[in-house]
């Protein structure tokens, strides 16, 4: 697939989601106001859609058309949402500005901003529980898709992951027996590659695949997601901080990351052979899986 056609392939899926997300977002009788004008400025405050597009190509390699799946697209898309505004609060990562905009809790306020993140975790699960059924899927893979959507936003994932990146600040002054490679990346597997694995596999799971195809999906995400996190780490160092649309905050806070530890060339190296390896677990899939060798591809070559 060439530029273009990826670019129009992006620009397609993006646009299903937005559009699932403007239907999910449509004020709610009984609900306040002010919740939903806080999850609705983070919701739409811009960003790729990588995971809801993610589970919508992981969904069509295994037969099934994205525009049956877009729910559950959506719900990615509003636990990666909730854990930025509570990556970006002055508890975390203390940070003003998110896409260009400012963070949500310096337009709603703290407390609000937390609200806003809690409500759209447990919205995401509705909103996955509510494809499962328009889709009539059996109790067992409706339970399946509910636990990788756990896992991968839960302690063993992104928010373990959250919890080791906060103990490893200031990690140039740790102990000896402090391994920062290894720390590195366990914080990325699971604080970043959980949850795009998670949206590979709940496409999956969503269109009926096998065990062996649902572990492939998930192990070329685990790769990508890595490669992902290595390549956010290079522009937090070299990107256009313009078309980032944020501060770089890492070297700042001291933080453990792929640049600081490898530097900028073992970095993008190590990327490289991180998307290699997913090109290798999507083999099996054939001209199917193109479309992911491509979204793979694209995670390092980026410029925001």
């Amino acid at each position: 697939m060439t530029e273009t056609r990826l670019d129009a392939y992006l620009k397609s899926r993006l646009a299903l989601a937005d559009k699932a997300l403007a239907q999910l977002f449509r004020p709610k009788s009984g609900e306040p106001k002010t919740i939903r004008d806080a999850m609705r400025y983070s919701i739409f405050a811009g960003g790729k859609r990588l995971r809801p597009i993610l589970l919508m190509a992981a969904a069509e390699a295994c037969g099934t058309k994205a525009e049956k799946v877009l729910k559950a697209a959506a719900a990615m898309e509003m636990i990666h949402t909730y854990s930025l505004i509570h990556d970006d609060l002055p508890a975390m990562d203390d940070d003003d500005l998110r896409r260009g905009k400012p963070t949500n809790h310096k337009v709603f306020g703290e407390a609000m901003a937390i609200l806003a993140g809690d409500g759209l975790l447990t919205y995401a699960f509705e909103a996955a529980a509510d494809n499962a059924r328009a889709l009539g899927l059996d109790a067992r893979s409706t339970a399946e898709l509910i636990r990788a959507l756990a896992q991968g936003a839960g302690t063993q994932g992104m928010v373990g992951g959250q919890v080791a990146d906060l103990e490893a600040e200031e990690w140039k002054g740790k102990n000896h027996g402090f391994n920062p490679a290894r720390v590195l990346e366990q914080i990325h597997l699971r604080k970043t590659a959980a949850l795009i694995a998670a949206s590979l596999e709940a496409g999956a799971i969503l269109a009926g695949a096998s065990a062996a195809r649902r572990r492939a999906l998930r192990e070329y995400g685990e790769a990508m997601g890595l490669a992902f996190q290595i390549a956010d780490d290079v522009l937090d160092v070299v990107g256009d901080k313009k078309k980032l649309g944020k501060n770089g905050s890492d070297a700042q806070n001291q933080k453990l990351t792929y640049a600081a530890l490898y530097g900028l060339d073992k970095a993008r190296a190590k990327a490289r052979a991180l998307v290699a390896l997913a090109h290798r677990k999507i083999s099996p899939f054939g001209p199917k899986g193109q479309i992911l060798g491509d979204l793979a591809d694209y995670v390092i070559a980026r410029d925001r």
